[in-house]
């Protein structure tokens, strides 16, 4: 009697389980900016029809090319636009047409110059959205949009694909770690003009670096060679984080957790199906994985370090620069 009073509740949850997954309410994805390899690659994760887990019941529906003058994003717009299609996504010609076909938004336009500006049509609609690195082009415009979701009380996140790497992931919270008492990490570094030097691509290993470290950071000195971009921080309690980007040279993404017990290791530091997973779970609860205050330190590092380097690398306080760029964030509400 026992055991089949268990087996009965052991199918009765999963039935639950079951009838939990089949009862979501399908969410149709739009994308705005089909200008980076991201576009695609999502797309995929998202259409490939799991009937359980965080990409259940979403898919990408529609899209809107957009694009501007930037190198990345005026040379492979067309292609990635094309490739959607092939998908069998919808192309419409205007964010205010796209938001009337989706339920929630994936902010992917390569050129962070311009996300501000359409953040302002995005978030009129109210619907959850997911904006890729970087957030912004500048400090003071990433400050506007974290102002602007508050407004129209909009759910949002921003991250890096770094950050959800599985072994990147692992060595938080480690027990045979220990105590992070610092860290290292490295990745590929390319520049695009227009923006500060770490938003293009050194975001990756500046986000692997915060994953690893967390909030805290006071000062950053940074030093620029011809073949690695080193940018270190200082944490309020003592402990050193950096940042090496690999300018020429073999460019993996790594990283190094110096913990009190032992020193941890990551080879694989960056994962589109665990970006995406978590995009789908904050889809469904409306609770961003990565907080708005951290994505805001960590673009404050960035510029600090841009502020060093116009400095011969003296240290810089990130509280000094945040002062800065709220006072400009003022000016562009």
């Amino acid at each position: 009697m026992k055991y089949a009073t268990l087996l009965a509740f052991t199918l009765l949850g999963l039935l639950g389980s079951a009838f939990a997954q089949n009862d979501l309410k399908p969410l149709r994805a739009g994308i705005v900016g089909l200008d980076t390899s991201h576009v695609p690659a999502f797309t995929k994760l998202f259409n490939k029809g799991e009937t359980e887990g965080e990409l259940a019941g979403i898919k990408v529906t529609t899209g809107y090319t957009g694009g501007t003058d930037m190198p990345a994003s005026a040379t492979r717009k067309e292609k990635f636009t094309q490739q959607l299609r092939d998908m069998g996504v919808e192309i419409v010609d205007s964010i205010p047409k796209l938001l009337e076909k989706v339920d929630v938004i994936l902010l992917e336009s390569v050129d962070g110059r311009i996300h501000l500006q359409e953040a302002r049509e995005i978030f009129k609609a109210g619907k959850p959205v997911f904006i890729d690195k970087p957030l912004a082009g500048t400090l003071a415009e990433a400050i506007a949009i974290v102002e602007l979701a508050k407004k129209h009380n909009v759910p949002f996140f921003s991250s890096s694909s770094s950050r959800f790497g599985p072994e990147l992931m692992a060595l938080k919270g480690n027990a045979e770690v220990g105590d992070i008492l610092g860290a290292a990490t490295w990745g590929p570094c390319s520049y695009q003009e227009g923006t500060p030097d770490f938003f293009f691509y050194g975001i990756h290993g500046i986000e692997a670096l915060y994953t690893i470290m967390g909030t805290g950071c006071e000062t950053v000195s940074r030093v620029k060679g011809a073949n690695h971009d080193i940018a270190t921080g200082t944490w309020k309690d003592g402990r050193v984080g950096a940042y090496r980007g690999i300018v020429k040279g073999k460019a993996d993404f790594g990283a190094v957790a110096y913990g009190s017990k032992s020193i941890g290791q990551a080879a694989k530091a960056v994962s589109y199906e665990g970006l995406c997973r978590q995009i789908g779970k904050f889809f469904r609860s409306g609770q961003p994985p990565v907080s708005a205050e951290e994505t805001l330190e960590i673009f404050t590092f960035m510029e600090a370090a841009d502020e060093s380097l116009r400095q011969g690398g003296k240290p810089v306080a990130l509280a000094e620069v945040l002062a800065k760029a709220k006072a400009e964030a003022e000016k562009l509400k």
